[in-house]
């Protein structure tokens, strides 16, 4: 039970952020394992073996970590942390919302470009909305988020057109179930990590489709 008295739901599991001390769900962390050469390693699927170390998915939390030795003292261990960490771990989770997208698009669940995006949310079809950081604020405000639905604004053009097969993408739309409470839990996590690249980087929502 909670301390509200209410069941949890096994995706509502929390963990403890080793720099700032709060307890959150999962679904707001990034995992990391200690690898057997002695190295941090990003966790993004859970999957790894280990105990995980886990950090709010900020990029300032997430420098304060590798700066300050806190993995280090999270695993009682000496540890290194490999190259460009902090980069690593964005493209990794920026991997994981285009490869996400892609399969959705693949499934019919996903379109873009203005006019088909346009159409999805006038048909109440779209329940979440993508929108490139680096794209036009003007043509971007010409869209509106679904009622209900979800904002994302973490991905560039690029890694956006990546998810739908062409060089650059300014809007993309997901339609709810099939992968998209999945591609929400990601892309959540990486808009944390970019907020503070300058654009609209954060989202409007993040609860599941």
């Amino acid at each position: 039970m909670s301390r509200g008295g209410r069941d949890k739901e096994r995706e509502e599991a929390e963990r403890r952020c080793i720099v700032t001390g709060d307890v959150a769900p999962k679904a707001g962390l990034l995992r990391f394992v200690l690898g057997p050469d002695g190295m941090i390693y990003p966790d993004l699927a859970e999957k790894l073996p280990g105990r995980g170390i886990w950090v709010t998915s900020e990029r300032a939390v997430l420098e304060k970590a590798a700066s300050k030795g806190l993995f280090s003292r999270a695993a009682r261990s000496q540890v290194q942390l490999p190259e460009g960490f902090i980069d690593m771990v964005d493209a990794g989770l920026a991997h994981r919302v285009v490869e996400l997208i892609s399969l959705s698009r693949k499934a019919g669940d996903a379109v873009c470009g203005f006019e088909k995006v346009k159409d999805w949310l006038a048909e109440g079809r779209a329940k979440v909305l993508f929108q490139a950081s680096d794209g036009s604020d003007r043509g971007k405000g010409k869209l509106w988020t679904p009622p209900g639905g979800r904002w994302f604004g973490c991905l560039t053009a690029s890694e956006l057109g990546l998810a739908f097969g062409r060089d650059r993408a300014i809007h993309g739309a997901l339609a709810a179930g099939g992968l998209t409470p999945r591609v929400i839990r990601e892309a959540a996590r990486l808009a944390g990590l970019r907020k503070q690249d300058g654009g609209q980087t954060a989202m409007k929502d993040t609860k599941t489709a």
